[in-house]
């Protein structure tokens, strides 16, 4: 049995390496939002809700593509998907170089979406392949590893682009409230010239993966088939007598929102609340790290000391006691409570992955890019989180309250749309993962 064990896990290390490295990728390119946004807002002026459009950009494409990218992939494999996507991503990451020189914002929303829609083929091959690799009820452990590499790529996305796009920025700030039209026009065009070099390397890192790719020692894998019905039951014909599935979407929805709105919103958060850009560019990176630390410890204890299903009570149990810490405390006390988020969301997606696609045999790539449009909460909830706080602001500075004070305590108030997306997670954690499956 020992023998057969290493014999598996040998011949699944390269593949699980080969993923890890694509998870990076997509953690790279996503978690740099979190300094696109205030960039954005800065270069071209925009409010809250319009800067969170960085983040709906990204996210609303896996609402658009991931049935596409199912019979994509149907039709030419896991492996070819994953190549197509990297493809995908390298043209937006172009479509970056003609936005900065026009320094239009629908422009930067169109590569954002565009790189979203390679992400979204990327995911919907990579996440159902990694759970299938091996076991299911050590799915959870694989997409943790791959959760490791992801933030920690994210990490360095978020430090290497907050450098590049944001230092300096407050002067920027402060010098369009004193100049002229035309100096402000100057001065912010070429603050929008900063992004084209960092996004022409991408397009080139991305082009070259995507061809390596193709050459990859991947082994073709496939679900396990769905249990033969017992006498007296029906056979499952339809992806919608799968009602466990259809509440991890749910679940998912609410969960990538609130993991972009910890990640995406922390640095703007920080600004608001009076924190030079200086130290707040970093605070993303706190978030991440909280996350890559749950993952490594999800590696440790899944499946062999917990189980995935109470990995994702005790995660949505942690999201609901530090939303309330979020919006009861103040200053930096605060912006660390949102870091701390990255603990509480760390295992959510790695849990309900394994649990959402147990039983579901054939159906199993649709129900992947079922799953994968639950990522569309990345578009929705920061958008909401971001008129929340425009709502709040302008009542607060209507109150005849200085605009520093409304716009920390709008930028706070914001973050009470976490509680009911972590009450969804803690339904699903407890009952909602078993609805419509037999007892076994």
């Amino acid at each position: 049995m020992s023998t057969t064990n290493d014999t598996l896990k040998k011949s699944t290390l390269v593949p699980i390496i080969i993923i890890a490295g694509l998870f990076f990728i997509f953690g790279f390119v996503t978690w740099i939002n979190g300094a696109l946004i205030p960039y954005m807002k800065t270069i071209n002026e925009l409010t809250d809700t319009q800067s969170y459009l960085v983040a709906s950009a990204s996210y609303i494409s896996f609402v658009v593509m991931a049935l596409p990218a199912s019979y994509i992939i149907k039709k030419i494999g896991f492996k070819s998907g994953m190549s197509l996507g990297l493809i995908v991503m390298a043209v937006g990451a172009l479509i970056f170089v003609p936005a900065a020189g026009a320094r239009t914002y629908w422009m930067f929303l169109v590569a954002i979406f565009i790189q979203g829609i390679g992400m979204t083929l990327l995911q919907t091959a990579s996440n159902p392949y990694i759970t299938i690799l091996g076991p299911i009820e050590s799915g959870a452990k694989r997409i943790a590893i791959m959760g490791i590499a992801n933030k920690v790529a994210g990490a360095l996305g978020s430090v290497i682009f907050g450098a590049i796009l944001l230092t300096g920025i407050d002067d920027v700030k402060e010098k369009l409230t004193t100049i002229s039209e035309v100096e402000k026009d100057q001065l912010l065009n070429s603050t929008a010239d900063s992004v084209v070099m960092p996004y022409i390397i991408m397009a080139i890192v991305l082009v070259v993966l995507g061809i390596l790719i193709r050459k990859a020692p991947l082994p073709h894998v496939e679900a396990a088939p769905i249990e033969a019905p017992k006498d007296g039951e029906k056979s499952k014909t339809s992806i919608f007598q799968f009602p466990h599935l259809w509440l991890g979407v749910l679940a998912l929805f609410v969960y990538v929102g609130v993991e972009v709105i910890a990640g995406d919103t922390i640095i703007a958060y920080g600004i608001a609340l009076d924190i030079p850009t200086e130290q707040a560019k970093f605070f993303t990176l706190l978030t991440l790290m909280a996350m890559v630390f749950t993952y490594a410890l999800g590696v440790f204890l899944i499946p062999k000391y917990i189980s995935q299903a109470f990995a994702l009570k005790a995660s949505a149990v942690l999201g609901i006691v530090l939303s309330f810490a979020i919006v009861f405390t103040s200053g930096f006390t605060s912006v660390l409570f949102v870091a701390a988020l990255g603990f509480a969301n760390a295992l959510v997606w790695p849990a309900v992955w394994p649990l959402a696609l147990t039983g579901l045999g054939k159906f199993t790539k649709t129900a992947s890019a079922l799953l994968i449009m639950g990522i569309s909460g990345g578009a929705i909830l920061p958008l909401l989180y971001g008129v929340l706080v425009d709502n709040k602001k302008e009542h607060l500075t209507s109150s005849g309250i200085n605009e520093i004070s409304a716009t920390a305590e709008a930028a706070s108030h914001g973050y009470w749309i976490l509680l009911p997306c972590y009450i969804i997670i803690l339904y699903y954690a407890f009952f909602g993962h078993k609805v419509g499956l037999k007892k076994s």
